[in-house]
């Protein structure tokens, strides 16, 4: 499966992978910024954005579907930076073809096994039902009866989008994303560690990667490197911009 994808700027390739619920354009602002000197190549996951539908999920599904991507257009090795779910797909990717990964970055995500934590968010959009709605302010408002935090719903009403008949559908799959999210909670695995350099970026505030995460992310990638952006949550990437492209262009520098 080859998956929708953008490419900006000219330079050494770094791939930016999205998290649940998300699409290549989370990552927007990271990419305009990086593309000054690096060819950016923003992916949308499967089951999310423009790309197709699974039907069942696995880390090894998505991380071969990127890596068929990134084979389509002819791009042999890359720099891989991924948030959240794109940053498990990224550490799965690299450590099953470590060969096609030169340097990892992931964002505020551990390769540990989650407990759930966004029940919330899934009786919000099945609180939506998509045949009766007219507008977007009527399933924000039916969201809002689950879902408390005004951002996380409108972080989620980026994904809805009119069709051609005039109704409404989400951009991710809902029906799979509900049925197999135990699967996507689970820890990433590996038959051997990645051992190139490799960044770690943590929400401040976040509680997403902890002390006890440590022997785990020692054990998968030895070289691992750590940096806490204070003052952001989860969305760290989207909190604090400029701060977080720093923290990417400084590491792929030093690791020259």
């Amino acid at each position: 499966m080859t998956l929708n994808y953008d490419v900006k700027g000219r330079g050494e390739p770094i791939v930016l992978l999205h998290g649940l619920f998300g699409s290549l354009e989370n990552l927007g602002v990271i990419a305009r910024q990086l593309a000054g000197e690096y060819q950016v190549i923003s992916i949308d996951l499967p089951d999310h954005g423009k790309s197709p539908f699974s039907d069942t999920f696995s880390f090894e599904h998505y991380a071969q579907s990127v890596a068929a991507t990134l084979q389509s257009i002819e791009v042999s090795q890359v720099n891989l930076l991924g948030h959240s779910l794109g940053g498990k797909v990224a550490m799965h990717l690299a450590l099953s073809q470590p060969s096609l990964v030169k340097r990892l970055m992931v964002a505020d995500i551990a390769p540990v096994q989650y407990s759930p934590r966004h029940q919330n968010v899934f009786n919000g959009l099945q609180n939506v039902d998509l045949a009766q709605i007219n507008s977007r302010q009527q399933a924000d408002k039916l969201m809002a009866e689950f879902i408390m935090e005004p951002g996380v719903r409108q972080f989620l009403l980026k994904s809805l989008y009119k069709q051609d008949d005039g109704s409404y559908a989400w951009r991710f799959n809902l029906d799979l994303l509900i049925r197999d999210y135990a699967i996507l909670s689970q820890a990433i695995l590996g038959s051997a560690p990645y051992r190139a350099r490799t960044l770690f970026i943590k929400g401040g505030n976040s509680d997403y990667i902890t002390r006890d995460h440590q022997p785990a992310i020692g054990a998968l990638f030895p070289h691992a490197e750590a940096k806490v952006i204070n003052g952001t949550g989860h969305w760290l990437h989207a909190e604090k911009p400029n701060v977080f492209a720093g923290i990417v262009s400084r590491f792929l520098e030093d690791s020259d």
